[in-house]
């Protein structure tokens, strides 16, 4: 056999080498990595029991008690309200994330709710009109007294319960709506009050009365805590947490939301909501409480809780104001 001959021949060899590597076994597979139960994230900034939230076991003063407003709604030269009106905005601590009170409407993407309500019609007495005249500042729970101890903002309403601890920070208008703690159970559940969560995870959000609340229960609850009260509300329907509790307004709305849940039990709490305002600016809650005072005999406060909060509570009359 010639040179050119055997060279040929080789080559063949070498394709039949390799189509018989290709047919043969592709030896054993690699196992794929375990998967095990899959679990649901959970929300940022996730915390512990927090007993000294809110401050509700103070008992040094008369929460409730109010600075009585001057007659009539006035602005005053030099006031904190002239200087809001010179800069043209009030601006607002507000919540976004509870459905019926302060929340973001997905269509407009207008805040709305009770607590916008009040926080228009402040601004209404100060410009005329509160379109264009309202810097809305979405805060957590938790964010409430620091924003205004900094003077943030000119006021926070906020389902913010007034107490003896949280006065000694910030001052606080007259009551303008009473709630009450209760709990947010699934349907399936029989749980119907604290008694029956014993040893299970409850959740409230961050530097709320409701926190120290189930903190330091009798019942023993797992207390969690989150920075907005959706995160509980997501925790709840992911299985992550047994219950939510807080005040009714809030878990109403949360109700509303998700067909799968409800209220339940009575009120085991009362939280006054009033709007916080800094220390400093007693002008500012005399004329807020004033504001609250033709808010409370126009009809307003009825038209707006109507509106926002009777479907899903029932009917209800405004608080009367108590002042030192």
């Amino acid at each position: 056999m010639n040179r050119r001959g055997i060279t040929v021949r080789a080559g063949v060899l070498a394709v039949v080498a390799l189509l018989a590597a290709a047919c043969g076994s592709p030896g054993k597979p690699v196992d794929p990595a375990p998967v095990g139960e899959a679990a649901w994230p959970q929300p940022a900034h996730v915390g512990g029991p927090d007993a000294s939230a809110g401050g509700g076991s103070d008992t040094s003063c008369n929460p409730l008690a109010s600075l009585a407003p001057d007659k009539g709604i006035s602005i005053p030269d030099g006031s904190t309200m002239a200087k809001i009106k010179e800069r043209g905005k009030l601006i607002a601590g507000v919540d976004q994330t509870t459905y019926l009170f302060g929340f973001r409407n997905p269509t407009s993407g207008n805040l709305e709710g009770f607590d916008i309500d009040l926080v228009n019609e402040i601004a209404r007495q100060i410009f005329g009109a509160p379109e264009g005249h309202v810097q809305f500042r979405a805060i957590t729970s938790g964010q409430r007294a620091d924003v205004l101890k900094k003077q943030q903002v000119d006021i926070v309403v906020r389902t913010y319960s007034i107490t003896c601890a949280r006065k000694k920070d910030v001052q606080f208008s007259s009551v303008y709506y009473v709630a009450g703690q209760r709990l947010l159970v699934t349907k399936e559940s029989k749980a119907t009050k604290l008694a029956d969560l014993s040893g299970k995870k409850v959740c409230a959000a961050k530097m709320s009365t409701s926190a120290a609340k189930i903190a330091t229960d009798p019942a023993k609850l797992v207390a969690i805590t989150v920075d907005n009260w959706s995160d509980c509300l997501v925790m709840l329907q992911q299985g992550q947490v047994d219950a939510i509790s807080t005040d009714d307004t809030i878990l109403a709305g949360m109700a509303a939301q998700d067909p799968t849940l409800q209220v339940v039990g009575d009120r085991f709490t009362q939280e006054n909501y009033g709007i916080g305002v800094p220390k400093d600016n007693v002008d500012m809650v005399k004329f807020v409480n004033a504001v609250l005072e033709n808010i409370r005999n126009s009809g307003a406060w009825q038209n707006s809780y109507r509106r926002w909060v009777e479907p899903s509570l029932g009917p209800a009359s405004p608080p009367q104001p108590q002042y030192q």
